[in-house]
């Protein structure tokens, strides 16, 4: 559908082509459905069980609780959608529609990205400064370190959208993505799109760099410490808690920089999708997993939760 605008035909809607593969849809919504599943069933779970048990009201869980909350709202940004269209065949949203996904996908990747840098330098006061921790890691500065992180990542993303809504899109409609991500977007506008290409590359160098050096330093100290440890037993264990971690922060950063860093090349367009499902499906899933339910404390307040059911 088109809309007249001047000598120009407008879209009022775009097209999204998520793996140009009508022949496999249903077996796409077979496999896509239950990882959602298990990622909603999961982050909700973490959610629960940090609200009502007060063994975890402490400064790791409250971010990882916050983290939880984030993966829902970021799951059901991009899945459901894409999970009707796999169903029905429709890909088809609306302009206003691909707008508000931008928006809250860029959010809440942004968010991310300070997320896993405050719970790093967590576990390093934690770890580093255990007789500082109390003082250092206080309930005003966690409060104060969330507050800031989901406010950095509306700031960045607002000003990104404030510059593509500028544009106008009179061609093609089709994105060539899942979703309705800002350079597969751009890519239709018939404007000139360097002052926006411009303005979202050092924007988003500032919010995913820096949080990323913040994160990357903290755990550089933190094996630092752990090499310290005298106990073979105690270095394995804390350097398996943190491989985990770090695993989940080298796929998250990984993959972003491998579709927003490589050249925006028409051949490399399909592997750049693949590569962003590592950030949009399988981080949501792993997270939990990872930072939460792999540790004693949540076993045990899932447990308890378990037996005051029955």
């Amino acid at each position: 559908m088109k809309r007249e605008e001047g000598n120009q035909t407008a879209p009022v809607g775009f097209i999204l082509l998520d793996f140009n593969s009508d022949d496999v849809q249903i077996l796409l919504f077979i496999l896509f459905l239950p990882i959602y599943l298990a990622t909603m069933a999961g982050n909700i779970l973490i959610i629960i069980l940090v609200i009502l048990d007060q063994h975890l009201h402490t400064p790791m869980y409250f971010f990882l609780g916050n983290l939880s909350c984030l993966e829902t709202c970021y799951s059901s940004t991009i899945m459901p959608r894409m999970l009707v269209s796999f169903l029905t065949g429709d890909r088809t949203i609306s302009i206003n529609g691909c707008f508000a996904q931008l928006y809250f996908f860029g959010y809440l990747v942004t968010t991310e990205c300070y997320f896993l840098a405050v719970m790093s330098y967590d576990r390093y006061l934690a770890i580093c400064k255990p007789l500082h921790y109390v003082m250092l890691m206080n309930g005003r500065i966690c409060i104060m370190l969330i507050a800031g992180s989901w406010i950095s990542g509306s700031l960045f993303i607002s000003l990104i959208i404030f510059f593509v809504s500028q544009l106008q899109f009179c061609g093609p409609n089709k994105i060539n993505h899942f979703f309705c991500d800002f350079i597969p977007m751009i890519r239709l506008s018939c404007n000139d799109t360097k002052v926006a290409e411009t303005t979202a590359f050092i924007l988003s160098s500032i919010d995913t760099l820096s949080p990323l050096l913040i994160t990357v330093a903290s755990y550089v100290c933190i094996i630092k410490s752990i090499l310290r440890i005298p106990s073979t037993t105690g270095k394995q264990k804390a350097f398996s808690t943190c491989s985990s971690h770090l695993t989940v922060v080298a796929c998250f950063y990984g993959s972003l920089m491998i579709v927003y860093v490589l050249p925006n090349m028409s051949y490399l367009s399909e592997l750049k999708k693949v590569f962003s499902l590592f950030y949009t499906l399988l981080t949501p899933l792993v997270n939990p997993l990872v930072y939460s339910l792999r540790n004693k404390e949540v076993k045990d307040a899932l447990f308890k939760m378990i037996h005051r059911i029955h």
